[in-house]
């Protein structure tokens, strides 16, 4: 019993190795012009589904509540989107000495310049009673940046497949992103609450769609000869991907427990979670549509693969050590107030 409750509560990371499996043994079923016909189901239904969804289920009412935080807000959006591809693109000038894939190493690229993902940061950060409301405000407003920054962070740092040009990938973006975000905000104020009462499993059916296109992409790189990835180059990917994250959610920690910093306990929880993490959902779309037709594809999306398993297991390791530094600085400064008064 044990056992089954384990792999439904990992179901999306055994479906990540399932549907890379399936991938390898039969690759003709969804490569391009294959008989799942990825180039229209994936490009166009799939990736609109998951923004439908996002929009859909983001609550309108909680991000305006969280809108007053405005130093909290600019330090996660700051971070996220420039101080982390920065830092990204300075660390990789390094690892080009070393011998690790070239495209794993643009991959990390890509990591860096994604927004923060809308799940799993407000879950982490809710689980260790931090500030939910700021963490739900950044996610879904790091994902609405996201939209227009990331595109063109990873045009400044990768370029993109030269077959693409500018303008066909923003339109691209704006009838397969945009338009299905705000159709999904416009529904969600007609059947609000129905969702309340019925809370359908928006997450699931995100990641279930997120499955199949890295099935597509997948079947892509396999069908294509030449493409060799070495054991090495992944597992030193994978050591850097969780250095990088310990690392930064460090210096976030740093930062906002300075004495002047002005932000609460339950703030550097949020801050901690949102400016490290980074989302698969809207990240593995975003690589498909501005690396169209590029043979490294899969290759490049390897580490945002590795990424998005490795912030859900660091942070739920973390969390009780979190949660505990959290209440006893409540406390310390609960007795602070005290003392003050009675003074």
């Amino acid at each position: 019993m044990a056992l089954f409750d384990r792999i439904r509560k990992e179901w999306f990371i055994i479906g990540i190795v399932l549907v890379i499996t399936f991938a390898k043994l039969e690759p003709s079923v969804g490569v391009k012009g294959g008989p799942l016909k990825p180039e229209i189901t994936i490009t166009y239904i799939a990736v609109s589904a998951i923004f439908f969804n996002s929009g859909i289920s983001l609550k309108t009412e909680e991000l305006t509540s969280a809108l007053m935080h405005v130093k909290l807000h600019l330090f996660v959006q700051f971070f996220t989107l420039a101080f982390f591809p920065v830092a990204i693109w300075v660390i990789l000038k390094l690892l080009a000495l070393t011998s690790i894939n070239q495209w794993l190493l643009r991959g990390l690229q890509t990591v860096g310049c994604m927004p923060p993902p809308v799940s799993s940061a407000v879950i982490l950060t809710k689980a260790a009673g931090g500030n939910e409301a700021a963490a739900i405000f950044n996610s879904a407003f790091g994902s609405f940046l996201g939209i227009i920054v990331t595109p063109l962070l990873l045009l400044t740092f990768l370029g993109s497949s030269s077959s693409v040009p500018f303008s066909s990938i923003f339109s691209q973006l704006f009838m397969t992103v945009v338009v299905p975000l705000i159709v999904g905000q416009v529904c969600r104020h007609f059947v609000k609450d129905w969702l309340e009462r019925r809370k359908p499993p928006f997450g699931a059916v995100s990641s279930c769609v997120l499955l199949m296109i890295i099935y597509t992409t997948f079947c892509d790189t396999f069908s294509s000869p030449g493409i060799h990835l070495d054991r090495l180059s992944l597992v030193l990917v994978v050591f850097i991907i969780f250095s990088i994250q310990l690392g930064f959610m460090l210096l976030t920690f740093l930062f906002t427990t300075r004495k002047k910093s002005g932000f609460t306990p339950a703030d550097t929880v949020a801050v901690m979670f949102c400016s490290t993490h980074k989302s698969l959902t809207l990240g593995i779309p975003m690589l498909k549509i501005v690396f169209e037709g590029y043979e490294h594809l899969s290759l490049i999306s390897v580490p945002l693969l590795i990424y998005h398993p490795a912030q859900i297991l660091l942070g739920s390791i973390l969390l009780p050590t979190i949660k505990s530094w959290m209440i006893t600085r409540q406390r310390v400064g609960i007795q602070h107030l005290h003392t003050h008064t009675h003074e």
